[in-house]
């Protein structure tokens, strides 16, 4: 009789444990976070330890940083969906600045709806990543240690409202956006104008990834309306497990004067070729151009405006499947002297940046 007591305590125990298990893999809820922290050594040393201005993530000379750190709950259930993450450092610090305080630390705040039962198509309303480029405010999702110049000088995030397709056979995404600005959560002041992207994604093969986004809008009050045009295009390339190509190109036009009729362009392109020894290792080299010569994205006031080639070589080590060490080599030369080494002016910036990030 004891036997049978003390089998079935232990029957019952195993069975409450099973349904707790079988509970939580049902749960709608799941959870996530990504820590990653830095150190850069910029050999123009300047003494207010802060990167060139162009520069918003890994921005920090020669001090231990946070870039960012972010903890995230997802919920997601039959046609309904929703992301919420806070977050912080130096990346929300400096991409954020022009943020009201109560927002400046919200990564994501999104909520969608699946409005087709027969089609895959959402629609999402929020704070969302931007559907601008290949690179993320994430480090782990990118090539390279530090973001690209186009990178750092485009929208890393948005907020809105989208609507996105999915083809059956997922080689095609559509998008189309109904936004508050250009990396904005809250308008400018003054400005009724309203701001659209577009988003075109094409993946004919598992080792080909084609892109093209797009957005118009007004970043100025509605008194001194310039209308702003951008485009934004890259193809990624699998030429083995071991071997990739990204390529990417930004070109953007902004009105000059209201209504005269005249435009200021900048544009983009870069290079980036990774290659995986070994299981545990990777490797990047980037090059890459900017050109902004009125100033519309990063003004200079000198001679000849922003004109800058750049050029990386990056390590990482896989310390586990979600730990990775990274350290690179980045030389930045301009046109004009915009930089500065020692307090003086000069066309050269060099810097060495490492990284350990994790993703749990």
């Amino acid at each position: 009789m004891k036997k049978i007591i003390i089998t079935a305590i232990l029957a019952f125990g195993y069975a409450s444990i099973t349904a707790q298990e079988a509970e939580k893999e049902n749960s709608p809820l799941t959870f996530s976070g990504y820590i990653e922290t830095y150190y850069s050594y910029d050999f123009g040393n300047p003494d207010n330890h802060l990167r060139p201005g162009f520069a918003y993530s890994h921005n920090k000379h020669n001090e231990l940083n946070l870039n960012l750190g972010f903890a995230k709950v997802t919920y997601a259930k039959d046609r309904i969906r929703a992301n919420f993450a806070l977050m912080a450092g130096t990346y929300a610090q400096y991409n954020l600045a022009a943020e009201e305080d109560a927002m400046r630390n919200i990564f994501e705040a999104n909520v969608g709806v699946k409005i087709s039962s027969k089609h895959n198509v959402w629609v999402d309303a929020g704070i969302m990543p931007s559907h601008i480029g290949f690179e993320s405010a994430v480090g782990k999702d990118c090539q390279t240690v530090t973001r690209s110049i186009l990178a750092d000088n485009s929208p890393y995030y948005e907020a809105g409202v989208k609507i996105g397709y999915t083809s059956p056979s997922e080689r095609w995404y559509l998008a189309a956006l109904y936004l508050n600005g250009w990396q904005r959560i809250q308008k400018v002041e003054g400005n009724q104008t309203p701001a659209f992207g577009t988003q075109v994604t094409y993946k004919p093969s598992g080792k080909t990834t084609l892109n093209w986004s797009t957005y118009i809008g007004n970043e100025q009050p509605d008194a001194t309306r310039k209308w702003r045009y951008f485009s934004n295009m890259y193809g990624q390339f699998k030429f083995s497990e071991k071997t990739n190509l990204t390529a990417g190109f930004d070109i953007g036009a902004q009105e000059s004067f209201v209504e005269n009729g005249d435009y200021d362009v900048w544009y983009s392109p870069v290079l980036i070729l990774q290659h995986k020894p070994t299981l545990k290792t990777q490797l990047a080299v980037r090059g890459e151009y900017y050109q902004d010569k009125q100033g519309v994205i990063i003004p200079t006031e000198t001679e000849n405006g922003f004109r800058t080639f750049g050029l990386s070589a990056n390590f990482d080590y896989l310390v586990a499947d979600n730990v990775m060490f990274r350290v690179e080599a980045r030389n930045l030369a301009s046109k004009d002297p915009l930089f500065l080494k020692n307090g003086n002016p000069t066309t050269t910036n060099t810097f060495l940046t490492t990284s350990l990030a994790i993703s749990f």
